[in-house]
Protein backbone atom coordinates (compact mmCIF):
# COMPACT_ATOMS: atom_id res chain seq x y z
CA UNK A 1 0.00 0.00 0.00
CA UNK A 2 1.10 3.22 -0.86
CA UNK A 3 0.61 6.70 1.05
CA UNK A 4 0.70 8.91 -1.62
CA UNK A 5 -1.89 11.71 -1.70
CA UNK A 6 -3.25 13.22 -4.86
CA UNK A 7 -4.59 17.02 -4.87
CA UNK A 8 -8.17 16.78 -4.68
CA UNK A 9 -9.56 18.46 -8.05
CA UNK A 10 -11.22 21.89 -7.61
CA UNK A 11 -15.45 21.21 -6.65
CA UNK A 12 -17.58 24.52 -5.77
CA UNK A 13 -19.11 23.80 -2.03
CA UNK A 14 -22.46 24.67 -2.21
CA UNK A 15 -22.37 22.01 -5.21
CA UNK A 16 -21.12 19.72 -2.93
CA UNK A 17 -23.92 20.82 -0.10
CA UNK A 18 -26.35 20.74 -3.38
CA UNK A 19 -25.38 16.73 -3.39
CA UNK A 20 -25.56 15.96 0.07
CA UNK A 21 -28.99 17.88 -0.06
CA UNK A 22 -30.63 15.65 -2.89
CA UNK A 23 -29.16 12.28 -1.03
CA UNK A 24 -30.37 12.83 2.54
CA UNK A 25 -33.27 14.53 1.81
CA UNK A 26 -34.82 10.69 0.47
CA UNK A 27 -34.63 9.30 4.35
CA UNK A 28 -37.27 11.57 5.91
CA UNK A 29 -40.02 11.58 3.11
CA UNK A 30 -41.54 9.14 5.53
CA UNK A 31 -41.14 11.09 8.54
CA UNK A 32 -44.65 13.61 7.91
CA UNK A 33 -46.56 11.01 5.91
CA UNK A 34 -46.46 8.15 8.82
CA UNK A 35 -50.28 8.90 9.62
CA UNK A 36 -51.30 8.36 5.70
CA UNK A 37 -49.33 5.73 5.42
CA UNK A 38 -51.12 3.93 8.58
CA UNK A 39 -54.11 4.86 7.29
CA UNK A 40 -53.56 3.06 3.75
CA UNK A 41 -52.23 0.11 5.07
CA UNK A 42 -54.37 -0.21 7.99
CA UNK A 43 -51.77 0.19 10.09
CA UNK A 44 -51.58 1.60 14.38
CA UNK A 45 -48.93 4.20 14.85
CA UNK A 46 -47.01 1.46 16.45
CA UNK A 47 -46.49 -0.05 13.65
CA UNK A 48 -45.85 2.90 11.13
CA UNK A 49 -43.58 4.73 13.11
CA UNK A 50 -40.93 2.04 12.38
CA UNK A 51 -41.07 2.58 8.95
CA UNK A 52 -38.82 5.46 9.77
CA UNK A 53 -36.65 2.93 11.88
CA UNK A 54 -36.29 0.76 9.01
CA UNK A 55 -34.94 3.42 7.29
CA UNK A 56 -32.29 4.72 9.91
CA UNK A 57 -31.08 1.28 10.54
CA UNK A 58 -30.92 0.41 6.50
CA UNK A 59 -28.75 3.87 6.61
CA UNK A 60 -26.54 3.23 9.61
CA UNK A 61 -25.82 0.26 7.63
CA UNK A 62 -24.96 1.91 3.90
CA UNK A 63 -22.76 3.76 6.40
CA UNK A 64 -20.51 1.12 7.65
CA UNK A 65 -20.42 -1.19 4.12
CA UNK A 66 -20.62 1.32 1.47
CA UNK A 67 -19.05 5.08 2.79
CA UNK A 68 -15.81 3.45 3.03
CA UNK A 69 -15.21 2.68 -0.26
CA UNK A 70 -14.98 6.36 -0.78
CA UNK A 71 -11.27 5.72 0.21
CA UNK A 72 -10.80 2.58 -2.16
CA UNK A 73 -12.58 4.19 -5.88
CA UNK A 74 -12.92 7.06 -7.44
CA UNK A 75 -15.38 9.13 -6.04
CA UNK A 76 -17.84 10.65 -8.94
CA UNK A 77 -18.13 7.39 -10.43
CA UNK A 78 -19.30 6.14 -7.29
CA UNK A 79 -21.60 8.76 -6.57
CA UNK A 80 -23.66 8.54 -9.44
CA UNK A 81 -24.19 4.86 -9.13
CA UNK A 82 -25.85 5.20 -5.88
CA UNK A 83 -28.09 8.21 -6.51
CA UNK A 84 -29.04 5.88 -9.73
CA UNK A 85 -30.03 3.14 -7.12
CA UNK A 86 -31.90 5.27 -4.33
CA UNK A 87 -34.40 6.60 -7.37
CA UNK A 88 -34.66 2.80 -7.39
CA UNK A 89 -35.90 2.39 -4.08
CA UNK A 90 -37.79 5.46 -4.11
CA UNK A 91 -39.83 3.55 -6.72
CA UNK A 92 -40.44 0.30 -4.97
CA UNK A 93 -41.57 2.45 -2.21
CA UNK A 94 -43.73 4.16 -3.92
CA UNK A 95 -45.14 1.44 -5.66
CA UNK A 96 -45.22 -0.76 -2.69
CA UNK A 97 -48.44 -2.96 -1.94
CA UNK A 98 -48.00 -3.96 1.15
CA UNK A 99 -46.58 -2.56 4.69
CA UNK A 100 -43.89 -4.89 4.40
CA UNK A 101 -42.71 -4.20 0.87
CA UNK A 102 -42.70 -0.01 1.70
CA UNK A 103 -40.54 -1.45 5.18
CA UNK A 104 -37.82 -3.42 2.81
CA UNK A 105 -37.83 -0.21 0.05
CA UNK A 106 -37.23 2.04 3.73
CA UNK A 107 -34.33 -0.07 4.27
CA UNK A 108 -32.88 0.01 0.28
CA UNK A 109 -33.49 4.12 0.41
CA UNK A 110 -31.10 4.15 3.66
CA UNK A 111 -28.58 1.89 2.28
CA UNK A 112 -28.28 4.11 -0.75
CA UNK A 113 -29.00 7.31 1.01
CA UNK A 114 -25.83 7.18 2.67
CA UNK A 115 -23.69 8.45 -0.64
CA UNK A 116 -24.28 11.76 1.02
CA UNK A 117 -21.37 11.17 3.46
CA UNK A 118 -19.31 9.76 0.86
CA UNK A 119 -19.42 13.57 -0.30
CA UNK A 120 -19.03 14.96 2.75
CA UNK A 121 -15.19 14.53 3.55
CA UNK A 122 -14.27 15.93 -0.14
CA UNK A 123 -15.15 19.49 1.89
CA UNK A 124 -12.10 19.39 4.22
CA UNK A 125 -10.07 18.07 1.20
CA UNK A 126 -10.53 21.81 -0.62
CA UNK A 127 -9.74 24.08 2.07
CA UNK A 128 -6.67 24.29 4.69
CA UNK A 129 -6.47 22.83 7.90
CA UNK A 130 -7.36 25.73 9.92
CA UNK A 131 -10.68 26.21 7.46
CA UNK A 132 -12.17 22.67 7.59
CA UNK A 133 -15.38 24.27 10.20
CA UNK A 134 -16.03 26.70 7.51
CA UNK A 135 -15.88 24.47 5.28
CA UNK A 136 -17.81 21.60 6.70
CA UNK A 137 -20.46 24.15 7.60
CA UNK A 138 -20.96 25.40 3.71
CA UNK A 139 -21.49 21.62 2.91
CA UNK A 140 -23.47 21.05 6.39
CA UNK A 141 -25.93 23.86 5.20
CA UNK A 142 -27.06 21.90 2.42
CA UNK A 143 -27.30 18.66 4.25
CA UNK A 144 -29.31 20.31 6.69
CA UNK A 145 -31.70 21.93 4.61
CA UNK A 146 -32.12 18.36 2.71
CA UNK A 147 -32.93 16.96 6.12
CA UNK A 148 -35.36 19.52 7.39
CA UNK A 149 -37.07 20.99 3.34
CA UNK A 150 -37.49 17.53 2.89
CA UNK A 151 -40.28 17.03 5.64
CA UNK A 152 -42.23 20.26 3.64
CA UNK A 153 -41.46 18.64 0.17
CA UNK A 154 -43.09 15.73 1.31
CA UNK A 155 -45.99 17.21 3.38
CA UNK A 156 -47.04 19.40 0.73
CA UNK A 157 -46.98 16.92 -2.28
CA UNK A 158 -48.81 14.55 -0.61
CA UNK A 159 -51.46 17.09 0.26
CA UNK A 160 -51.95 17.68 -3.60
CA UNK A 161 -51.67 13.81 -4.44
CA UNK A 162 -50.92 11.32 -2.15
CA UNK A 163 -47.76 9.79 -0.39
CA UNK A 164 -47.13 7.80 -3.30
CA UNK A 165 -46.58 10.59 -5.36
CA UNK A 166 -43.96 12.01 -3.10
CA UNK A 167 -41.68 8.96 -3.52
CA UNK A 168 -42.09 8.69 -7.58
CA UNK A 169 -41.55 12.72 -7.61
CA UNK A 170 -38.19 12.32 -5.44
CA UNK A 171 -36.96 8.90 -7.83
CA UNK A 172 -37.16 11.05 -10.77
CA UNK A 173 -35.55 14.17 -9.05
CA UNK A 174 -31.98 10.99 -7.77
CA UNK A 175 -32.16 10.14 -11.32
CA UNK A 176 -32.03 14.01 -13.30
CA UNK A 177 -28.96 14.46 -10.42
CA UNK A 178 -26.57 11.53 -11.93
CA UNK A 179 -26.25 13.30 -14.92
CA UNK A 180 -25.62 16.64 -13.28
CA UNK A 181 -23.08 15.09 -11.12
CA UNK A 182 -21.10 13.61 -14.20
CA UNK A 183 -20.82 17.54 -15.68
CA UNK A 184 -20.25 19.39 -13.24
CA UNK A 185 -17.74 16.79 -10.89
CA UNK A 186 -14.54 15.95 -11.72
CA UNK A 187 -13.05 12.48 -11.21
CA UNK A 188 -12.14 11.98 -7.65
CA UNK A 189 -9.43 9.47 -7.61
CA UNK A 190 -8.54 7.53 -4.08
CA UNK A 191 -5.95 9.50 -2.13
CA UNK A 192 -4.03 5.92 -1.52
CA UNK A 193 -4.15 2.46 -3.18
CA UNK A 194 -6.13 0.54 -0.57
CA UNK A 195 -8.24 -2.93 -1.19
CA UNK A 196 -12.02 -2.59 0.54
CA UNK A 197 -10.62 -5.67 3.02
CA UNK A 198 -8.01 -3.34 4.70
CA UNK A 199 -10.54 -0.35 4.34
CA UNK A 200 -12.76 -2.55 6.29
CA UNK A 201 -10.17 -3.46 8.99
CA UNK A 202 -8.77 -0.28 9.75
CA UNK A 203 -12.51 1.03 10.56
CA UNK A 204 -12.19 -0.90 14.18
CA UNK A 205 -8.25 0.43 14.16
CA UNK A 206 -9.78 3.74 13.99
CA UNK A 207 -12.44 3.52 16.31
CA UNK A 208 -10.06 1.36 19.30
CA UNK A 209 -6.71 4.29 18.23
CA UNK A 210 -8.95 7.35 18.48
CA UNK A 211 -10.20 8.45 21.64
CA UNK A 212 -11.69 11.71 20.15
CA UNK A 213 -13.34 9.65 17.68
CA UNK A 214 -15.11 7.24 20.54
CA UNK A 215 -16.34 10.65 22.60
CA UNK A 216 -17.92 12.56 19.28
CA UNK A 217 -19.56 9.31 17.99
CA UNK A 218 -21.37 8.84 21.54
CA UNK A 219 -21.87 12.36 21.83
CA UNK A 220 -23.35 12.65 18.04
CA UNK A 221 -26.07 9.61 18.71
CA UNK A 222 -27.38 10.37 21.70
CA UNK A 223 -27.85 14.12 20.49
CA UNK A 224 -29.41 12.85 16.58
CA UNK A 225 -31.30 10.27 19.18
CA UNK A 226 -33.01 13.35 21.37
CA UNK A 227 -33.43 15.43 17.82
CA UNK A 228 -35.36 12.16 15.93
CA UNK A 229 -37.97 11.62 18.90
CA UNK A 230 -39.27 14.80 17.90
CA UNK A 231 -39.51 14.81 13.92
CA UNK A 232 -40.62 10.87 14.26
CA UNK A 233 -43.84 11.89 16.94
CA UNK A 234 -44.50 15.44 15.52
CA UNK A 235 -47.28 13.95 12.96
CA UNK A 236 -49.11 12.09 15.80
CA UNK A 237 -48.76 14.97 17.98
CA UNK A 238 -50.43 17.53 15.08
CA UNK A 239 -53.43 14.59 14.09
CA UNK A 240 -54.20 13.57 17.97
CA UNK A 241 -54.16 16.95 19.40
CA UNK A 242 -54.98 19.81 16.81
CA UNK A 243 -56.62 17.26 13.92
CA UNK A 244 -53.75 18.78 11.50
CA UNK A 245 -52.13 16.93 8.67
CA UNK A 246 -48.93 15.82 6.88
CA UNK A 247 -48.97 19.46 5.31
CA UNK A 248 -48.50 21.55 8.45
CA UNK A 249 -46.23 18.81 9.56
CA UNK A 250 -44.00 18.92 6.97
CA UNK A 251 -44.19 22.91 7.15
CA UNK A 252 -42.41 22.56 10.20
CA UNK A 253 -39.86 21.64 8.69
CA UNK A 254 -39.64 24.65 6.02
CA UNK A 255 -39.70 26.25 9.90
CA UNK A 256 -36.30 24.74 10.48
CA UNK A 257 -34.37 25.40 7.91
CA UNK A 258 -33.92 29.02 9.41
CA UNK A 259 -32.17 26.88 12.44
CA UNK A 260 -30.11 25.11 9.51
CA UNK A 261 -29.04 28.47 8.46
CA UNK A 262 -26.53 28.31 11.52
CA UNK A 263 -23.95 25.88 10.33
CA UNK A 264 -21.85 27.80 8.96
CA UNK A 265 -21.34 30.77 11.53
CA UNK A 266 -21.24 26.86 13.42
CA UNK A 267 -17.70 26.11 11.49
CA UNK A 268 -16.35 29.45 12.16
CA UNK A 269 -17.41 29.55 15.94
CA UNK A 270 -15.52 26.05 16.13
CA UNK A 271 -12.35 27.31 14.03
CA UNK A 272 -11.87 30.45 16.16
CA UNK A 273 -13.31 28.78 20.00
CA UNK A 274 -12.82 24.95 19.25
CA UNK A 275 -15.66 22.25 18.68
CA UNK A 276 -15.98 21.56 22.52
CA UNK A 277 -17.18 24.69 23.41
CA UNK A 278 -19.50 24.64 20.55
CA UNK A 279 -20.96 21.44 21.06
CA UNK A 280 -21.72 22.69 25.02
CA UNK A 281 -23.90 25.64 23.51
CA UNK A 282 -25.72 22.88 21.45
CA UNK A 283 -26.34 21.11 24.09
CA UNK A 284 -27.63 23.85 26.49
CA UNK A 285 -30.03 24.76 23.50
CA UNK A 286 -30.89 21.40 22.77
CA UNK A 287 -32.18 21.05 26.56
CA UNK A 288 -34.04 24.23 26.12
CA UNK A 289 -35.65 23.54 23.29
CA UNK A 290 -37.31 20.65 24.62
CA UNK A 291 -38.85 22.50 27.59
CA UNK A 292 -40.50 25.14 25.21
CA UNK A 293 -41.48 22.27 23.56
CA UNK A 294 -43.13 20.67 26.66
CA UNK A 295 -44.48 23.70 28.26
CA UNK A 296 -46.43 24.98 25.22
CA UNK A 297 -47.84 21.44 25.54
CA UNK A 298 -49.14 21.71 29.53
CA UNK A 299 -50.88 25.70 29.09
CA UNK A 300 -54.21 26.50 27.45
CA UNK A 301 -53.63 28.60 24.38
CA UNK A 302 -55.32 29.02 20.94
CA UNK A 303 -54.12 26.63 18.18
CA UNK A 304 -52.73 29.55 16.41
CA UNK A 305 -50.70 30.17 19.45
CA UNK A 306 -49.76 26.52 19.56
CA UNK A 307 -48.24 26.54 16.31
CA UNK A 308 -46.38 29.60 16.90
CA UNK A 309 -44.86 28.28 20.25
CA UNK A 310 -44.12 24.93 18.57
CA UNK A 311 -42.19 26.92 15.33
CA UNK A 312 -40.18 28.53 18.37
CA UNK A 313 -39.02 24.94 19.68
CA UNK A 314 -38.18 23.96 16.28
CA UNK A 315 -35.75 26.33 15.49
CA UNK A 316 -34.03 26.13 18.63
CA UNK A 317 -34.17 22.53 18.67
CA UNK A 318 -32.58 23.01 15.01
CA UNK A 319 -29.90 25.17 16.09
CA UNK A 320 -28.45 23.03 18.66
CA UNK A 321 -28.72 19.87 17.35
CA UNK A 322 -26.87 21.57 13.82
CA UNK A 323 -24.38 23.22 16.45
CA UNK A 324 -23.24 19.91 17.56
CA UNK A 325 -22.94 18.08 14.19
CA UNK A 326 -20.59 20.79 12.98
CA UNK A 327 -18.51 21.08 15.62
CA UNK A 328 -18.37 16.97 15.85
CA UNK A 329 -17.36 16.43 12.26
CA UNK A 330 -14.87 19.36 11.96
CA UNK A 331 -13.15 17.70 15.17
CA UNK A 332 -13.16 14.17 13.48
CA UNK A 333 -11.96 15.23 10.40
CA UNK A 334 -8.51 16.78 11.68
CA UNK A 335 -7.55 13.39 13.12
CA UNK A 336 -6.04 11.02 9.96
CA UNK A 337 -6.75 13.36 6.37
CA UNK A 338 -6.24 10.53 4.60
CA UNK A 339 -8.90 8.01 6.13
CA UNK A 340 -11.65 10.90 6.11
CA UNK A 341 -14.52 8.77 4.35
CA UNK A 342 -13.63 5.89 6.99
CA UNK A 343 -13.49 8.01 9.70
CA UNK A 344 -17.04 9.59 8.60
CA UNK A 345 -18.34 5.91 8.49
CA UNK A 346 -17.34 5.16 12.11
CA UNK A 347 -18.80 8.24 13.69
CA UNK A 348 -22.01 8.18 10.95
CA UNK A 349 -22.79 4.26 11.66
CA UNK A 350 -22.77 5.05 15.37
CA UNK A 351 -24.71 8.65 14.81
CA UNK A 352 -27.61 7.06 12.17
CA UNK A 353 -27.44 4.00 14.68
CA UNK A 354 -28.70 6.63 17.73
CA UNK A 355 -31.39 8.44 15.26
CA UNK A 356 -32.90 4.44 14.57
CA UNK A 357 -33.13 4.05 18.56
CA UNK A 358 -34.65 7.69 19.07
CA UNK A 359 -36.87 7.13 16.24
CA UNK A 360 -37.89 3.28 17.92
CA UNK A 361 -38.10 4.72 21.82
CA UNK A 362 -40.09 7.79 20.92
CA UNK A 363 -42.55 5.90 19.00
CA UNK A 364 -43.45 3.42 22.43
CA UNK A 365 -42.92 6.55 24.74
CA UNK A 366 -45.96 8.08 22.20
CA UNK A 367 -48.11 4.90 22.98
CA UNK A 368 -47.74 4.64 26.58
CA UNK A 369 -47.05 8.23 27.44
CA UNK A 370 -47.79 10.79 24.81
CA UNK A 371 -46.46 14.06 24.38
CA UNK A 372 -44.58 13.92 28.34
CA UNK A 373 -42.94 10.47 27.04
CA UNK A 374 -41.48 11.82 24.11
CA UNK A 375 -40.37 14.87 25.85
CA UNK A 376 -39.42 13.33 29.09
CA UNK A 377 -36.69 10.65 26.61
CA UNK A 378 -35.35 13.67 24.91
CA UNK A 379 -33.83 15.38 27.93
CA UNK A 380 -32.73 12.34 29.37
CA UNK A 381 -30.79 11.48 26.11
CA UNK A 382 -29.67 14.91 25.97
CA UNK A 383 -28.08 14.45 29.97
CA UNK A 384 -26.57 10.87 28.96
CA UNK A 385 -24.85 12.98 25.96
CA UNK A 386 -24.16 16.01 28.43
CA UNK A 387 -22.39 13.62 30.99
CA UNK A 388 -20.17 11.81 28.72
CA UNK A 389 -19.22 14.90 26.74
CA UNK A 390 -18.15 16.33 30.37
CA UNK A 391 -16.23 12.88 31.25
CA UNK A 392 -14.56 13.41 27.84
CA UNK A 393 -13.17 16.35 29.17
CA UNK A 394 -10.35 14.45 31.39
CA UNK A 395 -8.95 12.43 28.40
CA UNK A 396 -8.91 14.59 25.41
CA UNK A 397 -8.38 17.94 23.65
CA UNK A 398 -9.53 17.98 20.24
CA UNK A 399 -8.31 21.78 19.87
CA UNK A 400 -4.27 20.73 20.69
CA UNK A 401 -4.58 17.09 18.34
CA UNK A 402 -2.36 16.36 15.83
CA UNK A 403 -3.22 14.55 12.62
CA UNK A 404 -1.97 11.02 12.67
CA UNK A 405 -0.84 9.51 9.23
CA UNK A 406 -1.78 6.57 7.05
CA UNK A 407 1.28 4.52 8.17
CA UNK A 408 0.43 5.16 11.52
CA UNK A 409 -2.91 3.93 11.31
CA UNK A 410 -2.31 0.98 10.02
CA UNK A 411 0.71 0.30 12.11
CA UNK A 412 -1.73 0.43 15.04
Amino acid sequence: MTTKSNPTPRTPLPFLGIACAVGVSTMYYNQPLLEEIGRTYGATAARTGFIAVATQVGYAAGLLCFVPLGDVLERRALMMRMYAAVAVGLLLVALAPTLTWLMVGSVVIGLLASVTHIVLPIAPDLVSHEQRGRAIGIVMTGLLLGILLARTFAGWVSHLGGWRWVFGVAAVMNAAFVPLLWRVMPKLPPKQKLSYGDAMRSLWTLYRTQPLLRESAAVGALIFASFSCFWTTLAFLLESHYHLGAGVAGTFGLVGAAGALVAPLAGRLADKHGSRWVISMGMALLAFSYLALWVQERVHLSTMLHMVALAFGVIVLDVGAQMCQVANQTRIFGLVPSARSRLNTVYMTVYFTGAAAGSALSTIAWVHWRWNGVCGLAVSLIGLAALRHALGRRSTDEDRCHPAREDELMEA
